[in-house]
């Protein structure tokens, strides 16, 4: 063998050996960054200030972070714990009238899940996803002429599911729907979110 081929031999063999490496992407931590539309809808709610009435809904968009361990416990199953943060742009909503006034304004949100998947091919993920939702709010309330004005927190549990796809390399990019009930057992807020994520795997 020549020994200008040594240099060509070389990467052709680091080339074999990262390959099994690249074919399991969905191993292990990883962070990204996701922007998209929220539907809030709320209707009346039990606030530290009382029961704000609002009955409005905003489409708005919300952008964040997000950062979970990719598990795969068998063959094509992929688990994996999640955190994220989320905040929102123009997406107050109120009520008006002659003597009562409501106004919900979120601020910011974050989430703490479980993804559990299923890999079609080594690079595409389908999953579903459930966890816990927390939103801060400003809420304003007017009973009579006296005018209220708090920060609130409102929490409950988010539904959903997407789709995940590698890019190249340990990029990867998804599309994803959730559903949250912050109302709980006292009133009304739900929120409908369609997201696109790019992610970094370590």
């Amino acid at each position: 063998m020549k020994l200008s081929a040594l240099p060509s031999l070389a990467v052709v063999t680091a080339l074999a050996i990262a390959a099994p490496a690249a074919a399991e992407p969905f191993k292990g931590p990883y962070v990204g960054a996701q922007a998209g539309m929220v539907h809030n809808k709320v209707g009346t709610i039990d606030a530290d200030v009382g029961s704000v009435t609002v009955n409005d809904s905003k489409d708005a968009f919300t952008a964040g972070i997000f950062a979970g361990y990719n598990i795969q416990p068998i063959a094509r199953i992929v688990v994996s714990p999640e955190a994220g943060f989320n905040i929102g742009t123009s997406d107050a909503m109120s009520l008006k009238g002659a003597t009562t006034i409501g106004a919900v304004n979120p601020r910011y949100s974050f989430d703490l899940g479980l993804r559990a998947g299923y890999l079609i091919d080594d690079n595409s993920l389908i999953y579903a996803r459930g966890g816990y939702e927390n939103l801060n709010a400003t809420v304003h309330a007017l009973d009579g002429k006296v005018p209220v004005r708090d920060r609130d927190t409102f929490d409950g549990w988010s539904i959903g599911g997407g789709y995940e796809r590698v890019i190249t390399g340990g990029i990867s990019a998804r599309v994803e729907y959730r559903y949250s009930d912050l109302g709980g057992s006292d009133g009304k807020f739900d929120r409908h979110q369609a997201l696109l994520g790019v992610a970094y795997n370590f």
